[in-house]
């Protein structure tokens, strides 16, 4: 009994630091497909931000099985300034695994970091032939 109590209590203490760690992360992403109405899972995003030379890349991540959610996309080790990014969610592979066709393969979204202090969230409510983006909260 006790193991098992040991176990819950390291289950939750994980739990919490995920939460935690999420909580602080100045940028979160969110994919829903609209054609099924569930979460889009194993997306691939690509985090830039633009420089005097160009684009840069910071991070790259997965969407979450189950919710489509990546909580904690900006890289801890990188100082969160003003700017412009881009998310670029790389649907193509997504929508091939699913056996259906897709106009768009890749999907970018630029936005504007004016204030740092704040949390960005990126929702993309998306169809093989159709997506829609807005800053979320």
């Amino acid at each position: 009994m006790k193991t098992l109590s040991s176990l819950i209590a390291g289950i939750a203490l994980c739990g919490a630091a995920t939460l935690a760690q999420a909580a602080d992360n100045p940028l979160s992403v969110h994919v829903l497909n609209i054609q099924t109405g569930k979460p889009s899972s194993g997306i691939d995003v690509i985090l830039e931000r633009q420089t005097d030379s160009g684009w840069e890349e910071l991070a790259t991540a997965k969407t979450e099985e189950g919710t489509g959610r990546i909580s904690a996309l900006f890289p801890e080790d990188e100082e969160f300034e003003a700017g412009v990014y881009r998310v670029t969610f790389e649907t193509g592979d997504y929508f091939d695994a699913q056996g259906t066709d897709t106009f768009f393969p890749e999907i970018p979204v630029p936005f504007t970091v004016e204030d740092t202090s704040q949390h960005y969230h990126i929702p993309l409510l998306l169809s093989p032939y159709g997506y829609s983006t807005y800053r979320g909260s």
